[in-house]
């Protein structure tokens, strides 16, 4: 699977590690969703993390099209909302 974290680039992610990306990816929503900033903050520094740890980088030199498109690390949480919104409630991480 194919992961573009935006401004960072591409990454190969085992499925394997989609069962604890789903699990940030949840925490993330339920604190996007109560505006608790510290909680969105650590969760979306744990979930780019986990994908950047749980996987290898794509090369440069290779394209291939994103099955999951991630927000940059600095994304506020308003950005983050309306991402969530245009998903109807599956998360950023389709389960």
């Amino acid at each position: 699977m194919i992961v573009r974290i935006l401004g960072e680039g591409q990454f190969r992610l085992d499925l394997s590690e989609l069962g604890r990306l789903n699990e940030l990816d949840a925490r993330l929503e339920e604190a996007t969703n109560a505006g608790d900033e510290g909680a969105f903050r650590q969760t979306l520094h744990d979930l780019l993390d986990a994908v950047r740890t749980g996987s290898a980088p794509v090369p440069d030199d290779e394209l291939h099209p994103s099955d999951l498109i991630l927000p940059p690390a600095d994304a506020s949480i308003d950005d983050v909302r309306t991402i969530l919104s245009d998903k109807e409630g599956e998360g950023l991480i389709p389960n």
